[in-house]
């Protein structure tokens, strides 16, 4: 018997599930679970981390991520403006930062942040200690990425509202700041979100500042306490600590994808 196109995809999508199912259980079997669980699922070793996972190393990496999202949107937006400007030293200025921080790993950002200012500027110092330090050092680099996805926005955003604003009698700025740039937000908040998504990942890297017990973040503490009790558990709990964070606004991204595209 021929089967229609449409049930032959029907039958080939089936069993690929099937087939899919049957490796995963596979593996699982095969798995060595006493082992795995001795080396990654301890709950002597889990339980000796909290509460100071959640009150100190969590809400630290919270506190990071919004420092550095709120600095990084802000001088993504400038940045943004300038792209579009007409002035030709204003694109040229943020055409060359977008190029630079999109181009240099953070790790190396915020070293120079940590270590490079306060030898440029030994009677100066960024305010807010290590807080303000990772604020600068990843928000500088969020805000290339930001200034382009803003910029798309922008250019999104019909040109007749912008001339239409104009004919009204309003001023330039005005129609940006009350017609273009509410449009645009709209637009961009989903990609706006998953940069919170990967700012929360790289407050990983803030180790490299040399962070105290007070400014200890998830990483880092999980690293301290698998090196006290020789076991990876801490890692793991690490992980799903950021999946608390990361999760929900993976959803919130989903959620405002399929808002967006009911009203388009």
């Amino acid at each position: 018997m021929k089967l229609s196109p449409r049930r032959r995809r029907r039958v080939f999508r089936v069993a690929g599930y099937v087939i899919f199912v049957l490796v995963i259980v596979a593996v699982l079997a095969a798995a060595d679970w006493g082992r795995l669980s001795d080396a990654f699922f301890r709950s002597d070793v889990a339980g000796s981390m909290f509460p100071e996972a959640i009150t100190i190393a969590l809400r630290n990496t919270i506190i990071y991520t919004l420092l550095a999202f709120v600095f990084g949107l802000t001088l993504g937006l400038i940045l943004a403006l300038m792209r579009l400007s007409t002035i030709l030293p204003y694109r040229w200025f943020a055409t060359a930062y977008i190029e630079l921080f999109r181009g240099l790993p953070a790790l190396l950002v915020l070293f120079m942040i940590g270590y490079g200012v306060p030898l440029a500027f030994p009677d100066r110092e960024i305010p807010g200690g290590v807080y303000g330090s990772v604020t600068v050092g990843l928000g500088l680099t969020a805000a290339a990425y930001m200034a382009e996805t803003i910029r798309a926005g922008i250019q999104a955003v019909p040109k007749g509202q912008l001339e239409a604003a104009r004919t009204l009698g309003m001023s330039h700025p005005r129609a940006m700041v009350s017609i273009v740039l509410p449009q645009a937000f709209r637009i961009v908040i989903p990609p706006l979100t998953n940069e919170i998504i990967l700012l929360t990942k790289d407050t990983s890297l803030v180790y490299v500042l040399g962070v105290t017990s007070s400014t200890i973040e998830l990483t880092k503490f999980a690293g301290d306490t698998l090196n006290s009790r020789v076991n990876p558990t801490p890692l793991v709990v690490a992980g799903l600590l950021y999946l608390v964070i990361t999760l929900p606004l993976s959803q919130l991204v989903r959620g405002l994808e399929r808002r967006a595209a009911r009203e388009r």
